[in-house]
């Protein structure tokens, strides 16, 4: 039965830890978000239009 040979399958188990240690992360570290994240406005009390969701 081919699948009860380890060769080819450590091979493609060792290629993917590699793929997965060594290229994603620099492109995890160096992703920029798109929109930077705003602070959120605060209400003025004597506001008439004051709505309970932001």
């Amino acid at each position: 039965m081919p699948q009860l040979n380890p060769g080819p399958w450590m091979l493609i188990g060792l290629s993917s830890w590699l793929i997965f240690l060594l290229l994603i992360p620099p492109l995890v570290i160096l992703f920029k978000p798109v929109n930077s994240p705003t602070k959120k406005q605060t209400l003025n009390p004597l506001d008439p239009w004051h709505w309970p969701w932001p």
